[in-house]
C-alpha cells in the first residue's frame, strides 16, 4: 500500500493505476542526459517499471560523446513508452529540460536525472499533492527526512546556502531549491518562460513560480548522491551561477 502523508490514499492509488491511451499519458518523465553510459540503461528501466504505469519517458541527450548516444539510439529508443531527442552539441541541463518540457504530452511532468541519484519509486509521493489538487508544483527535498547517502560537507553546505538565498528573494520556505526531483502540472509549465541553459535553471524556475503565485509543496525523497570521483558534474562555477540567477530573476525580476 502507498505510504501516504495525505488523506485518501485509496483515491491516489486508483489514479496512479488507471490505464490511459498512449496519446494522453498521465505523466511525462523528462530526463536530461549528458555522458551517462554507465547508468542510462538502469535508470530507463527503473522509470519504466515504476508504479505509475500511465507514463512516457522523454529522454533528451545533450550532446553526449561517451557512447551514451549509441545506447539510446540502438537500445532505449526502441522500448515502448520512450521517446529520445538529441542535441547535436552540449547546451546544458536547462536547455535539455526546455526541449523535454516542449515535447511532453502528459498532464503532469516529473524531472528525472539519469545518474541514479534520484529514485523513480518516489513518483507517487511527488504526484500526490498534484493529484489531490493541493499543489501546482512539488519539490522533492533531500533534507526533509528521506533516506539519503551522506554527501560531502561543502556540497551540502552550498546547497543550503543557495536555498536560503533563494528563499530570501522569493519569500518561500523551501528546504531544497537545487534538488533534481520536481513535479509540475504541464499547463503551468507552459506559462513559465525559462531561459537558463545550464544549472541556473532551478533558481530561475523557483523565482518565476513564486512570482506566478504557484502553489508549491515539498515532500521527502530518497537520495543517493554521487561523489565527484563517481561522476558528479556540479562544481563551484555552478554554485556561483545559481547565486547570480537568484539575483537576476528574484531581485531584478527579469522575464
Amino acid at each position: 500500500m502507498l505510504q501516504s502523508s495525505f488523506a485518501n490514499p485509496e483515491l491516489l492509488g486508483r489514479l496512479l493505476s488507471q490505464e490511459r491511451p498512449s496519446s494522453a499519458p498521465l505523466l511525462s518523465v523528462v530526463m536530461p542526459v549528458f555522458d551517462e553510459r554507465e547508468t542510462i540503461r538502469s535508470i530507463a528501466m527503473a522509470v519504466l517499471s515504476c508504479r505509475v504505469r500511465s507514463l512516457e519517458l522523454v529522454i533528451v541527450d545533450d550532446g553526449s560523446s561517451d557512447g551514451t548516444r549509441a545506447i539510446l539510439e540502438n537500445e532505449i529508443a526502441k522500448l515502448d513508452r520512450v521517446r529520445v531527442l538529441f542535441h547535436e552539441k552540449n547546451q546544458g541541463r536547462g536547455a535539455a529540460l526546455r526541449t523535454g518540457f516542449a515535447a511532453a504530452r502528459g498532464e503532469y511532468v516529473i524531472v528525472q536525472d539519469a545518474d541514479l541519484e534520484y529514485d523513480p519509486g518516489d513518483y507517487p509521493r511527488l504526484l500526490e499533492p498534484l493529484l489531490l489538487d493541493l499543489a501546482d508544483v512539488v519539490y522533492g527535498s533531500r533534507f526533509l527526512g528521506g533516506a539519503r547517502r551522506v554527501e560531502n560537507f561543502w556540497h551540502s553546505l552550498a546547497n543550503r546556502i543557495v536555498t536560503t538565498a533563494s528563499n530570501v528573494v522569493t519569500d518561500l520556505g523551501l528546504t531544497d531549491v537545487e534538488g533534481g526531483h520536481k513535479a509540475f502540472r504541464r499547463t503551468l509549465l507552459q506559462t513559465i518562460r525559462l531561459t537558463e541553459d545550464r544549472f541556473g535553471f532551478a533558481p530561475e524556475l523557483t523565482a518565476k513560480l513564486a512570482r506566478a503565485g504557484a502553489r508549491i509543496y515539498e515532500v521527502p525523497i530518497t537520495y543517493r548522491g554521487r561523489t565527484w570521483s563517481e561522476g558528479k558534474k556540479l562544481g563551484v562555477k555552478d554554485a556561483l551561477r545559481a547565486f547570480y540567477c537568484i539575483g537576476k530573476y528574484g531581485l531584478l525580476r527579469r522575464p
